[in-house]
């Protein structure tokens, strides 16, 4: 594998990561969104996966994002009367987002990023010294 093919892969791994960031993002914007008419449905979370790919030219295998879907996790109620997506029994469904998922995935994610990052980078600096010893 050459240098390029390095960079590639890494680039494709920060491209994914960064997805699964904006979709951790969204799960948490969203986290209080409930629905609007008695009984509606709140936010529901989103869910990414990856896939493997294979460069056929060059050999590398890299990641993608397979599909963004949703998290069909039950919703949970709340009692509140007065809003205005309250059953007849006064509750609401909220949004299925866990908080503390959300943060560990942003921090896994986060964490991913900068190794992928890191690998560009030292594979930046190999092939300058590898560029300057040829000079």
């Amino acid at each position: 594998m050459d240098f390029t093919n390095t960079i590639g892969v890494s680039a494709d791994g920060m491209r994914a990561q960064a997805e699964r960031l904006r979709v951790s993002a969204e799960n948490l914007a969203n986290k209080d969104t409930t629905g609007s008419t008695p009984g509606a449905d709140p936010y529901r979370r989103k869910t990414i996966t990856f896939q493997t790919t294979l460069d056929q030219a060059t050999g590398a295998s890299s990641v993608k994002v397979k599909s963004i879907g949703q998290d069909h996790t039950p919703f949970e109620t709340r009692y509140d009367p007065s809003h205005p997506a309250a059953d007849a029994k006064g509750y609401v469904k909220v949004p299925n987002v866990n908080t503390m998922v959300e943060i560990m995935d942003t921090h896994d994610a986060q964490h991913s990023y900068e190794a992928n990052l890191n690998t560009m980078q030292i594979t930046r600096s190999m092939l300058t010294r590898t560029i300057n010893l040829m000079k």
